[in-house]
Parts: structure tokens; sequence; C-alpha cells
């Protein structure tokens, strides 16, 4: 005999609870719990929240014992919801790679109001029941309506906040975002020694000679000379002369911005009307400018290419570089830094290397590697002065005069954003990011041409957006959002620790020593020891997801993410 409202027999058994629960208990553990003491797992842990789910979903439709309406209603309902409430999400989430960021947060959330609601109700009436079903599932989802994400940081974490709160840009342009800053007087004076023309400093490799500094912070902590707002965006800085530039977005304009470095006050700004969004990165430009003989050369996400007089702003010439070569602008925005290379200005179409004469006119392009994010690498290899850049498909090698294809190594992958390095013995070292890893190769040209032999491929370190350096017979960088050590001869790891999240890092080549700029804004200083793993000090700079690459001139420390900006003053090491 069946129940007189149902389809299911009046002797029904019991609802069957514990796998549901285990199942939900497993889920919050791999998702919430074990990526705070394993930060490695983060990224396991997001995509743990929909297989959790889909777990939860076979046991409610198979394995419950409640009423088939209900279990294939839950379901369903279930299905459209997530299917539907994109359409009225904030942009920042429902975009977010193609709404996956969506379901990845919400599943865990539904998984939760299921196991709950069917703990809670299992004595209520059907109709009281069922409604509270439906309430349930449509409130897990629909109250992500009320919020928007600010950006990832490190594993696929997401920056949630309210939807209708400012961002820091909107505070900024409203004026309401104000800093104190250090008077000029207040601090010693401002000893650079040196200029940082663009990109990673004059070679590109994160490098400096000559510069030695005090590592015990806690008898000499660095001092703050200025701290001020600045626009979203992912930009470096480059320096020359006592003035800094960088590389901001404001509302609907595009801003290459130049303060000084002593004060942080503005001096000129440069502003086109364009802007370049995308939800996991946020707004703002991607690229560093380039300082170079009195001109100021950037790249903006959309693909404008300005050319700028250094010392008040007035453009000399500009290009769209999506009207030159046909390039469609990249998911994450053009992010390539201008290179000046003789009489040439190198940028990267995403993979393809475009260069115009330093009075704008187009010169030659390069074979399309497909997608990249990477920037022009100038290098001489058995004395023959080439740029390499790298991308989807591999690296490749071109003439400067010409763009003419002198070699390539193919090494498909997806989407490459850090720099190649030439070890001591003129071998190279390239990254495919955070999947296979880094390998080495040596480049040689004979009679026959140029021939490429592998040397080994390491997955040890999987620098991801993270730049590495090359020192003393090995490499420093992050593997992952841990930083590492592996031997430039063999590839294997010589030490792991530290986990600072995918930040950026210096090498003082005189003091073996690396300076890292934490993703959350933090200073650390780490020695550059292939034994060891070693911390010496730390101090909290800046607040805020921090991606840029910092930059030391002299005794002065430049830091800023898509938030700030500040300037401290190193203590220099006796002798």
């Amino acid at each position: 005999m069946n129940h007189p409202d149902t389809d299911e027999p009046t002797g029904q058994k019991p609802l069957r609870l514990l796998p549901g629960v285990i199942i939900l208990a497993l889920q919050w553990l791999l998702r919430f719990v074990v990526p705070v003491f394993v930060p490695e797992t983060k990224e396991f842990g997001v995509f743990s929240g929909l297989l959790g789910w889909l777990a939860i979903v076979v046991w409610w439709a198979f394995f419950s014992r409640a009423p088939r309406f209900e279990r294939w209603g839950a379901v369903v309902l279930m299905i459209v919801s997530l299917a539907a409430t994109p359409l009225f999400l904030h942009a920042s989430i429902a975009t977010a790679m193609e709404g996956l960021i969506f379901v990845l947060y919400a599943t865990p959330i539904l998984s939760l109001a299921l196991v709950v609601w069917a703990a809670t109700t299992r004595d209520f009436a059907d109709g009281p029941r069922r409604a509270t079903l439906v309430a349930v599932i449509l409130l897990a989802c629909t109250v992500w309506m009320l919020l928007r994400m600010d950006g990832l940081e490190s594993g696929g974490e997401a920056q949630f906040a309210w939807r209708w709160t400012e961002t820091s840009e909107e505070r900024l342009l409203a004026g309401t975002d104000v800093v104190p800053m250090a008077h000029p007087s207040d601090q010693p004076a401002v000893r650079t020694g040196a200029d940082w023309p663009g990109f990673r400093g004059p070679e590109r490799n994160s490098i400096i000679s000559g510069v030695r500094i005090a590592t015990d912070w806690s008898a000499s902590p660095p001092v703050q000379l200025w701290r001020r707002p600045v626009g979203p965006g992912w930009s470096s800085f480059a320096v020359s002369g006592g003035l800094l530039y960088t590389q901001e977005q404001r509302g609907e304009d595009e801003v290459v911005a130049c303060y000084n470095l002593a004060t942080g006050e503005p001096v000129w700004s440069h502003r086109d009307e364009t802007r370049f969004w995308e939800a996991i990165g946020g707004p703002g430009p991607r690229s560093t400018p380039t300082h170079s003989a009195g001109g100021v050369y950037t790249f903006g996400a959309t693909g404008t290419l300005n050319a700028l007089d250094a010392g008040d702003g007035k453009p000399l010439w500009s290009r769209s570089v999506t009207s030159d070569t046909g390039a469609e602008i990249p998911y994450w925005g053009f992010s390539s830094s201008p290179l000046v290379f003789d009489d040439f200005v190198i940028v990267a179409a995403a993979g393809q290397l475009v260069a115009y004469d330093v009075t704008g006119e187009l010169r030659w392009f390069s074979p399309d590697g497909g997608d990249g994010y990477s920037s022009p690498h100038p290098l001489t290899i058995e004395g023959v002065a080439q740029i390499l850049l790298m991308s989807k498909s591999g690296v490749i090698s071109v003439s400067a005069e010409d763009g003419r294809l002198l070699w390539e190594h193919p090494w498909p992958g997806g989407s490459r954003i850090v720099q190649p390095a030439q070890t001591a013995e003129g071998d190279l070292l390239i990254s495919s990011g955070e999947t296979t890893g880094m390998r080495r190769i040596a480049v040689a040209h004979g009679p026959e041409g140029w021939t490429i032999e592998e040397r080994w491929t390491s997955n040890r370190l999987k620098p991801y957006f993270s730049d590495f350096v090359v020192h003393e017979g090995h490499v420093f960088g992050f593997d992952g959002t841990i930083l590492a050590c592996i031997d430039a001869t063999d590839g294997k790891r010589k030490w792991k620790g530290g986990r600072y999240g995918p930040g950026q890092l210096l090498l003082l080549a005189d003091q073996n020593l690396l300076l890292v700029v934490t993703e959350q804004g933090e200073l650390a200083l780490v020695d550059a020891a292939s034994d060891r793993f070693t911390e010496l000090a730390r101090f909290p700079a800046i607040e805020g997801k921090t991606w840029n690459h910092p930059v030391l001139v002299g005794d002065v420390l430049l830091v800023r993410n898509d938030q700030e900006m500040a300037a401290f003053r190193l203590s220099l090491a006796s002798g």
C-alpha cells in the first residue's frame, strides 16, 4: 500500500544520513581546513568542494532512502540553480574562469545546506519539508548575488567583498583612500647611486651587483620614506634621475605616472582612454615602463604602445599594436614590458615579437608562437646578439635587426609568463610554468646552423608567474608558493622552504642574499645558499595581494601592488 500523498510505500525505511554527513565532513576538511596547514594543497582544496558535492548528489539520489520526489527534485533544483544564478551575479564572479569559480565556491555551501536540511527536517510533514528544501537550495545559490570578487590569490582562493562596497580604485578616485606620507625632512636623503631602466633591472634578470645591505632588521629595520595609494595594475617601476615611472588604471583611463623618488609626490601623468579588466587579475595594465635616453616606453594591457618624454610626459609617438599586428587581446591582457635594443623598441603581442624604431615606425614581426605573457629577452649566445621570447609553443630566438628566426625549441604547454635565464656556461634555463617545470638546453651555432640539445627537464621547480634567478650554479625561485633551490647542473632539488605565496624576488649577488616580496606584501631576507633554506629577517611592507616585482636602487627599495606603493630606505652593510 502506498502513502496517499506520495508514490512511496508507507513502510519506507528511515533516512540514511550517516554517509552524507561523512562526505560533508571530508569535503569541508579538504576544502577549508587542510589548506590552512598545508598551503600547497590549496588548489586541490578548491576543486574538492565540487568533487564533494558530486559525491553528495550520488548519495542523495541513490543511497539516502529519501522519497523519490525529494531525491530527484533536489538534484534537478541544485543543477538549475547553479546554471541560472550566474545571470544575476556580479560580473567578477559570473565571468571568472567562465563561471567555474562560482560553481567551485557554491557547491560546498549547497552540500552543507542539503545535509543540514535533511538532518533537521526528517520529522517534518511533506509540505513544510519540501518547501524548506526549495528555500535552502535557492538561498545557498542566491546569497552569492550579494558579493563581488576582487581577484584570486595563490591556489585559486577568491577574494570576496560585499557587492556594494567601494573598491580601492573607487576610493582613490574619490580621494578618500589617503595614506599619511612621511615628510621628506623626516628621513635621511635618498642615495640611489644607480638607475633601474625597467622590467627586472638592467639585464632583465633581477640580479643586483655593487650593493650590500644590513641583514639584522631587528637592529636596522627598513625605514619608510613614503607610502601612497596607487591605481590598480601589476606594473613594476622604472627609475632614473630621481624619478620613478609606473602604470596604473584610474577609472576609464590607463595611466602612465611619474613620481618623485624621494617624496612619492606626483610629477606628471599621461592618460589613454582605455580600460582592461578580467576577473582573476582585476583591472589595469600588466607591463612595466622602460626608460631609455630620455624617453619612457610603455605598453598597455589593450595594446597601446607609448613613447613619452621622461621629463614632462609629453607624447613623442603612440602605436596601436593590435591594429599593426591584428593580434587579439589575450585573456590576461598584453603583459609584455617594452625592450629598447639598439634603435628598436620591441614588445610581445602575446606570442609574437613586434619591433618599431625609436621614431615609432613599424620595422618587423617575428613568427607567432601562440599565446604568451612573457617579455622580449636580450641575450648573446656564441657571440650573436638575439632576442628571445617564451610563448605557448616554446621558445624562439630572432635577429634584432629584422626579426628573422634564428632558432626555436618547441615545448608545447601553457601560456608562459616568466623570463628565460642563462647559466654561467651559456646554456639556457626555460620554464613551462606550473605544469612540467624547468628545462636546461644548450644552444650552439656551427656550419650547419643552430643546434639545440636538451640537458635535463625537472619538475622540482615550477615557477608560474614568479621569476627565478641563477646564482653560483643554482636556481632560486618559487615552486608554486614555496621558495626552492635546484642544482643548475642536473635539475635536482637542493631545498624547499618558506611559504611566501607566489611572490617575487631580487638577488643581491655580492652578498649571496635573496630579497623576497611575499604575496601578502611582506619583505623577507633569505640566504642564497645551496645547502639549506635560511630566512634571515622579515618585515611588513604593504598590505594586500602583491604580485608586482620589487625594485632596489642604491639603498631605496620600491614595492607596490594593485592598491598602494611605498619606498623604504635599507641600511647599507658596513664596509
